[in-house]
């Protein structure tokens, strides 16, 4: 039995769902109490500064008017001094900074004599011209650059007691808000420790719980094992009549029926043993589960295992159709199922017909399969149905189109002296690709019946990649490739590479390859040609500048007559083989051959045959 993970027991679940909650409900009033807080404090401390805002304007705004109206003003008194003395007075309030501004926006008065503003100077402050201007009054957080502290500041404009309209001055004043942040980081972390504590002691009395819930589960769990193991003594300890005591009752009144159930299962399944062995046909019947239970020996045959290696297994893996049905297609179908099936000799089809095993009350607990063999005939009828298909399908186009052109000559367009001409061009090459097609379908043919053997031999792969290519180059400087601007890139590795292979049938491929390359291409396209070596491989990739193919189409490429785009690939001339011989050729070779095509942007055609280094000894040469 699978031993459990600490993490995953259930003692330690209800450990953590418990600390879990109390750690949710501690952030959720500590998030709330802490937030309510930091806004008390806040606007508490606003108030305050606005009731000493407005103190500040009763106290400044006498001195200011003597400020504005001189010649009101008594000799003794100096509006300025009188300014600055409650300036001084008032610094020591809390108030960090404190400047008193006339309406022409002149300082009279700094509390801070660090400032770069000095008294007579002008205050270009936006906020103190908006209020002189507009009499609106600001107040807002700003971080104090040199302390790198929070600071409140509030603009109140000042107005006359002779024109309640009429401006005189503003004062700006800045105080100490950091404070009330550090009583608020001081009230946070003492609820954290609170916090702590809480889920400390809440996680010891979880425990405590847990452990009382998980001790007789687990001894039930210890009794459950000896029943699968066919150990029915011993009961399970009942420690009281809550839920766990009647669970443990259940498992103690369970291995009782178990046990008398095994012994009818035995006997009942040497009955049916008896009477399988002796079918001509496969039998094999599962449990709920889809696990083999039974099987005959003729399926043992058919699936090509002993008995012992078919108990126990997936119907689904077993018959390998398990990314088409699942076990519910099984139990609703009615339609048999043709299973290929792999031998060492020689592959199998089987035709599989599925029936449930049903109790009375509708309880399905298992399938019972039936496998005939029916090789030949299906091979025979599935080869037909697809040669007649294709090859029909592949004919009909040009023997239409020759025909067409055919009656046309009949009817008179032989005397004329230019349709004539054209009209028998396009006989004959629908002609050539009908032939161009038989001979594929031959070469396959023989593939097919293994009759196309490889003449194999140790040669320069590099050598003959580089004159596959020097060939097109060719090709693409000839009248009728010249105009489209195509160019080959290459990027070989710089030594020879000495692989077994038939270099007619490689050479075959890679025209293959590059025809389509070419086909595909846009005008003034480049076609990259790189050959590596990479993990005891030679990998030679060919890649286009064309639309692509589409991820839906990559996969049946290089099926028998598969084409992406039909009207386009009959335009150039393709029978829809030569990506099928390409693949059979390099599988006969033990190679591999793919394609990609990222986004639509171009396709890379990868080829990737076995490579092994020869030493001089090899060959031997001295």
């Amino acid at each position: 039995m699978k031993k459990i993970r600490f993490y995953h027991t259930l003692k330690a679940k209800i450990v953590i769902i418990i600390a879990m909650v109390i750690i949710f409900a501690l952030q959720l009033m500590g998030a709330n109490f802490i937030t309510q807080t930091e806004r008390q404090l806040v606007n508490n401390f606003q108030e305050n500064q606005k009731l000493q805002m407005n103190f500040l304007e009763n106290s400044f705004a006498p001195f200011l008017e003597m400020h504005e109206n001189p010649k009101d003003t008594s000799e003794d008194i100096d509006p300025e001094e009188e300014i600055n003395a409650l300036i001084s007075d008032f610094s020591g309030t809390g108030i960090t900074s404190l400047i008193v501004v006339d309406s022409s926006f002149v300082v009279i008065g700094n509390s801070d004599t660090t400032q770069q503003v000095e008294v007579g100077q002008l205050l270009n402050d936006e906020d103190v011209r908006t209020t002189i201007l507009q009499g609106s009054a600001s107040s807002k957080q700003i971080i104090n650059s040199q302390l790198n502290a929070r600071r409140w500041r509030m603009v109140e404009p000042v107005y006359s007691s002779e024109d309640s309209q009429a401006v005189i001055g503003a004062i700006v004043m800045e105080s100490n808000i950091e404070s009330i942040y550090e009583q608020i980081t001081d009230i946070t972390l003492i609820f954290l420790r609170a916090s702590l504590i809480a889920i400390l002691l809440s996680s010891i009395l979880a425990n405590m719980v847990s452990k009382a819930i998980t001790d007789p589960i687990k001894e039930m769990q210890t009794k459950a094992k000896a029943i699968a193991e066919g150990d029915y003594s011993g009961e399970v300890t009942i420690y009281g009549n809550d839920e766990i005591g009647l669970l443990a009752q259940n498992i103690n009144e369970l291995s009782e029926e178990v046990e008398t159930g095994q012994r009818r299962i035995e006997a009942e399944r040497q009955r049916l043993d008896s009477v399988l062995s002796n079918m001509s046909e496969g039998v094999i019947a599962t449990n709920r589960r889809g696990e083999l239970d039974v099987a005959n020996n003729m399926a043992s045959q058919m699936l090509n295992l002993s008995r012992d290696e078919l108990a126990g297994q997936n119907i689904l893996s077993l018959l390998e159709i398990e990314e088409d049905y699942s076990l519910r297609d099984l139990v609703d179908r009615k339609e048999d199922i043709t299973l290929n099936i792999e031998a060492e000799e020689e592959d199998a089809l089987l035709r599989a017909s599925f029936s449930v095993i049903q109790a009375d009350s509708g309880y399905i607990s298992g399938i019972v399969c039936v496998l005939r063999d029916v090789t030949e005939e299906e091979k025979v009828e599935e080869e037909r149905k697809e040669f007649v298909s294709n090859v029909s399908h592949e004919l009909r186009t040009p023997l239409t189109s020759m025909r067409s052109y055919i009656e046309a000559l009949i009817d008179g367009a032989w005397k004329d002296p230019e349709l004539a001409p054209r009209f028998l061009d396009v006989a004959q090459s629908e002609t050539d690709r009908m032939i161009r097609m038989i001979q594929d379908l031959l070469h396959l043919s023989r593939i097919d019946a293994g009759k196309s053997e490889l003449q194999k031999e140790l040669i320069d792969l590099t050598a003959l990649f580089t004159q596959v290519l020097t060939r097109f180059d060719m090709l693409l400087d000839s009248e009728e490739y010249r105009f489209k601007n195509y160019k080959i890139e290459r990027n070989i590795i710089n030594e020879a590479i000495f692989v077994d292979v038939d270099s007619d049938k490689i050479v075959q491929v890679l025209d293959n390859v590059m025809n389509n390359a070419i086909k595909y291409s846009p005008e003034g396209g480049k076609i990259t040609c790189t050959m590596t070596l990479e993990n005891n491989q030679v990998l030679i990739t060919v890649k286009d500048e064309g639309i692509g193919i589409p991820a839906e189409d990559l996969a049946h490429i290089f099926d028998r007559f598969y084409r992406v785009d039909r009207a386009r690939s009959r335009a150039m001339g393709g029978t829809g083989l030569g990506l099928a011989i390409s693949r059979e050729v390099i599988e006969q070779h033990d190679g591999e051959i793919w394609a990609e095509s990222i986004n639509r942007d171009g396709t890379t055609f990868y080829i990737a045959l076995p490579y092994i280094p020869y030493e001089e000894e090899e060959w031997g040469w001295d």
